[in-house]
């Protein structure tokens, strides 16, 4: 079992008097670019709490691997669990194995957010702001080419059992039904479960039918490179295409910079991580915490990426 485990001890946190205190953690998958920024954003804000002991702990996609983290956590007694959560259809799971321990959910919505006890709260960004700023963006953007009479395209999902990867998709097709952007229609949309190689194969396989198609959107940076690596080796000329993404990783900054990616929008990944250990350390104390506690998402163009290098 991967595991990462450290002791800190160096600032008090909200002025109170330091005490020890315990939180484990559990993660989707170790092996997530993103999730890895994310995870060391939490690293280096635990290490600035007096008295703070925190784990992580990979479940490497297994659901009931993670069920099974949260209940040894519960078991070896943590003040409170932080959970990056597998499947957002198994909330309900998740949330009765921490029983009264407190517990955060990070980056990925529960199903059962709107049901969570007070002793539980949920950390991310509204994913209704991510697919809708990409795709409206990437509408603008083609009309500003003189595509306005009619544009075609590919979407690519997350993993279909994640609900952002649900609700980005949806952000596309809610866009693109907007009076503004009904010129764009989608050739097909498929998953790629977030992987940049998975894309890459996928973007290849539409490529072999020869139909012709002015932008791909997908629901993450990674996919969105793959993509564009397609494209590349198959000699495409990447300003005779608009690509849009969600996450503003520095992979995908590096991408626009050279010219190849149009447009994504950035996911706090740090803000995230640190607002879950603070609202899990508010939940310890027995202070109230909202249910969801929302970081904004912002759009990332070649205008203002610079802002938002060295960020994620």
């Amino acid at each position: 079992m991967k595991k990462i485990l450290i002791t800190t001890g160096l600032v008090a946190m909200m002025g109170t008097t330091a005490m020890s205190q315990e939180i484990g953690a559990t993660f989707s998958r170790f092996d997530d670019n993103w999730l890895t920024v994310l995870r060391n954003g939490m690293v280096e804000h635990a290490a600035t709490i007096d008295g703070l002991s925190y784990q992580q702990e990979d479940a490497a996609d297994d659901l009931a691997k993670q069920i099974d983290q949260v209940k040894n956590f519960v078991a070896s007694g943590v003040d409170a669990i932080i959970v990056n959560i597998v499947d957002t259809s198994a909330g309900a799971a998740v949330s009765a194995a921490a029983g009264d321990t407190p517990l955060v959910y990070v980056n990925r919505e529960p199903d059962n957010v709107n049901e969570l006890p007070a002793t539980q709260a949920f950390v991310a960004s509204n994913e209704i702001e991510s697919g809708t700023l990409s795709a409206f963006e990437i509408c603008k953007n083609l009309r500003a080419d003189g595509k306005g009479a009619g544009a075609r395209g590919y979407l690519m999902n997350g993993q279909l059992s994640n609900q952002a990867a649900v609700q980005r998709s949806k952000d596309v097709h809610d866009v693109i039904g907007m009076d503004m952007c009904n010129f764009m229609t989608i050739i097909d949309e498929q998953t790629a479960n977030w992987s940049r190689d998975e894309a890459q194969d996928l973007m290849t396989n539409w490529m072999s039918s020869g139909e012709p198609f002015d932008f791909v959107l997908a629901n993450n940076d990674e996919m969105a490179i793959g993509a564009i690596q397609a494209m590349k080796a198959a000699g495409m000329d990447m300003a005779d295409v608009q690509v849009g993404g969600v996450d503003a990783s520095q992979d995908a900054l590096l991408s626009m910079a050279a010219g190849d990616y149009d447009v994504t929008v950035f996911q706090d990944s740090v803000g995230q991580g640190t607002g879950s250990i603070d609202a899990a350390l508010r939940l310890i104390a027995g202070e109230k915490v909202d249910q969801k506690v929302y970081i904004p998402f912002k759009l990332v163009t070649p205008a203002n990426m610079g802002d938002f290098l060295d960020k994620n």
